[in-house]
């Protein structure tokens, strides 16, 4: 075995791998799992698409084609692949006026020119940005159109008309209530009724039950009783596909239907980006973690909407977008490639051609009730609470109330409004304070410092006494070019006259500050001795206790580190941890295993203990923690490698050289017994012997401890489920070796390959976000235990 260092990246990510099959070429297969999955979003798509072109006003034959085009088009030509695209409920209050105001026709013309406006701004590659929009401002949309849909439908459920606005909806209310039709509120009854309980029925017979998607049990089981208690209530008619409405000229005011297309491309992308966005998410959080199923690709799937509008408007459809329903529902079904989209499509074409009698059986007033429930959910608890807790009400107020009261094009421009508004009033509540401690003065800056507080933070400086020792702490992620020169001419001014100034605080946020400035001597990694930047130093002949070295040093992350990890950690929150890698190494102090892979939060799965030992499976063991990681990482997290890292002066390898048989069994004695067989392993091999550089190992402990990492990668592969995954080819295992004193990390490879021997193992460049992932090489070797380390300098040529 030779262990060399890493140089070149050339792995590539397991997204982009080919797929196609071991002959080279391209055959078309649906998978099992793609063909239920598109039953079941074809279930829920039949009755929702009836429904949603019911509240439109609209032909009941335009939900249909908008749900066969959206599966078909959009589910061919977008780029998130299990996202399930078609006539949405977002877009209901929208077509309704549109309907009313411009005729059916027309809004097929103008649902057209939406899906063109949508391919110009893909062209524009601009997908990404319209994700920039405030939460707050989406939610509120789509909260103000589920409440607008929920009045309206709310007066078919009842057995009456809606209105033409919200406002007349909650007027006549009381009228309607009162003239309420007993066989429509029966039919309305039940299908809310199904539609709440259905996903809650308990025991096996109700596990079973759920299989059927409760949209279809609940219509389903509304036009059983309307059909046999013989119900007098209006029922879906299709008609003939021969006298379908198609598209005709724009006829209308020009600014007006301007607006309309701009209102029908806002919606339709926004809300089909954001659900992109969701799709993902979910499929990370599937139990497969979404492999082989690449992420989404904005601006192809922009594209893909626009092309998709063309061809529902043109057939004379309703406007389409990715619906999160019906995205949900396949990536739960288990859906792993836009197969199953493409397919529901299909399955909604057979129904509209052959299943017309059936589909004329259903009651609108169910339809009415399922489109009334889907419209309540749209107003979410969980948005509700994520805008309060970041302090967004406000804006998600007034984006509500205006998209109900006003449209929802206005809805959105005074959400954006105040939006701006409360980024401004913020801006200008920065807390500026000052402290006298000790010696020294403190002045505290939280918040964003821009323009608008400097008059503030000069008159708190300039009343500082000369010639004192000042900290400026600044608790904030920006500060603008006017803060900065108001500081820093302050500061040397202040230091001219005999005072010392201390700034902390992120650097990253100050504007025009050359990177040299940046507190260099504040690293998350240095000692904590190291760490007094902006802080007031022990009197001389003191020392910190152990509790203020870590306080200190929370301090620090708080102020310093956290501003700039937060967003990231939030994500991970959400998202849940995906690492690729699981991490054996000893818990040595010396090795901080962020910084010599160069990874971040996120990206290993790290075990840590005495010796980096691997205690092999079915030795009789009070702990049983290595082994529950190593079954954790491998069958539940689907890391795709593991490494085990041994460093330079090992203790625990010390230990076990200078061990006496005789000595008495302490905790430590037990738990170094693993290494036992890496000692017999070393002793066994005559000519066994590590070379780094050209050298032999500097002594037994350091030949120890490389003979130690591949002994613990013998003892991972006897584990039942890496060696199934080994054997599946989804597993690789590779050893480290880091010597602490030239901050250099080796990996082991087979010198049997010359050319292995030759190049670095491929690498995957680490970032923030990235793992130092490698591919790997087996634990053992054929030819005994030869270890070359060669630095990286030497194997570049440099």
């Amino acid at each position: 075995m030779t262990l060399c260092t890493p140089n070149r990246t050339t792995t590539r990510p397991r997204s982009q791998r080919p797929h196609s099959p071991p002959g080279g070429g391209r055959r078309f297969r649906i998978a099992g799992a793609d063909l239920s999955a598109s039953v079941t979003v074809f279930l829920i798509a039949l009755p929702l698409s009836l429904g949603i072109a019911l509240a439109t006003g609209a032909p009941l034959q335009a939900g249909l084609v908008a749900a066969a085009v959206g599966g078909i088009v959009a589910g061919r030509l977008g780029g998130s692949p299990l996202q399930v695209s078609g006539p949405a409920a977002g877009l209901t209050v929208v077509t309704a006026e549109l309907i009313q105001q411009y005729g059916w026709r027309t809004t097929c013309a103008i649902t057209v020119l939406a899906g063109f406006a949508q391919l110009a701004l893909a062209a524009a590659r601009v997908a990404r940005s319209a994700l920039a929009v405030s939460p707050a401002i989406v939610h509120g949309m789509l909260a103000g159109i589920g409440v607008t849909i929920a009045l309206a439908q709310l007066h078919i459920v009842l057995g009456g008309t809606p209105q033409s606005s919200a406002v007349a909806n909650v007027l006549g209310l009381p009228a309607q209530l009162a003239a309420a039709h007993p066989a429509a509120l029966s039919v309305s009854g039940l299908t809310v009724a199904l539609l709440l309980l259905w996903p809650r029925l308990p025991g096996r017979t109700g596990a079973y039950a759920r299989k059927l998607p409760a949209a279809l049990a609940a219509v389903a089981a509304a036009t059983a009783l309307a059909t046999f208690a013989g119900l007098r209530v209006p029922r879906v008619d299709l008609g003939s596909w021969r006298s379908h409405a198609l598209p005709g000229l724009p006829e209308g005011p020009v600014l007006g239907l301007l607006a309309a297309v701009l209102t029908i491309t806002l919606v339709t992308s926004v809300q089909s980006l954001l659900s992109a966005v969701a799709v993902d998410k979910l499929v990370a959080a599937r139990a497969d973690h979404g492999h082989g199923v690449p992420r989404s690709r904005l601006d192809r799937e922009l594209a893909g909407q626009g092309a998709a509008n063309i061809v529902s408007g043109a057939l004379g459809g309703l406007p389409v977008a990715g619906v999160a329903v019906r995205s949900v529902a396949n990536v739960t079904a288990g859906a792993i490639s836009r197969n199953s989209t493409m397919l529901h499509g299909l399955w909604v074409v057979l129904a509209a051609l052959i299943l017309v009698p059936v589909i004329d059986l259903i009651p609108l007033p169910a339809l009415a009730a399922l489109v009334m429930v889907v419209g309540i959910q749209m107003v979410s608890i969980t948005h509700i609470r994520t805008v309060t807790r970041h302090r967004e009400v406000l804006v998600y107020a007034v984006t509500l109330s205006g998209t109900v009261l006003i449209g929802v094009l206005e809805g959105v421009a005074l959400g954006i409004a105040v939006a701006v508004a409360v980024a401004l009033h913020r801006l200008t509540r920065t807390r500026i304070t000052h402290e006298e401690r000790g010696d020294f003065h403190l002045v505290r800056v939280r918040g964003q410092l821009t323009f608008l507080a400097v008059p503030r933070l000069s008159r708190v400086l300039h009343q500082l006494p000369p010639g004192g020792h000042v900290v400026v702490e600044l608790d904030g992620s920006f500060m603008d070019h006017a803060a900065y020169e108001s500081l820093t001419e302050w500061q040397a001014t202040y230091v001219r006259h005999g005072g010392t100034v201390d700034t902390t605080g992120p650097a990253g946020g100050r504007i025009a500050e050359p990177a040299s400035e940046a507190h260099t001597c504040c690293r998350p990694w240095t000692p904590w001795r190291n760490h007094h930047c902006g802080e007031q130093q022990p009197a001389e002949g003191t020392e910190r206790t152990n509790g203020q070295q870590l306080a200190s040093g929370i301090g620090k992350f708080q102020r310093n580190t956290a501003p700039l990890v937060r967003d990231e950690l939030a994500r991970l929150a959400r998202e849940g941890q995906r690492p690729s890698q699981l991490f054996l190494t000893c818990a040595d102090s010396r090795l901080v295993t962020s910084m010599i892979t160069a990874s971040g939060p996120g990206d290993l799965f790290t075990v840590r203990n005495v010796g980096n030992l691997v205690p092999p499976p079915g030795t009789e063991s009070g702990d049983d923690s290595v082994a529950a990681a190593i079954e954790y990482a491998v069958d539940v997290l689907r890391v795709e490698s593991i490494t085990v890292c041994g460093h330079s002066g090992c203790g625990a390898m010390q230990a076990l050289l200078s061990a006496s048989p005789d000595g008495p069994q302490t905790p430590l004695r037990r738990w170094l017994r693993y290494g036992l067989p890496s000692l017999e392993r070393m002793a066994s091999r005559d000519h066994a012997q590590a070379r780094i550089s050209g050298r032999p190992a500097a002594d037994a402990v350091e030949q120890l401890c490389l003979t130690n990492v591949v002994q613990q990668l013998e003892h991972l592969r006897a584990y039942e489920p890496v060696a199934r995954r080994i054997a599946e080819g989804t597993l690789q295992l590779q050893g480290m070796y880091f010597h602490v004193g030239e901050a250099q990390a080796y990996l082991l490879t087979d010198p049997a390959d010359p050319a292995e021997a030759a190049q670095a193992v491929p690498t995957r460049a680490a970032g923030p976000s990235a793992t130092a992932e490698r591919a790997a090489t087996s634990g053992t070797s054929r030819h005994g235990d030869v270890f070359a380390l060669v630095p990286p300098l030497e194997r570049a040529g440099a």
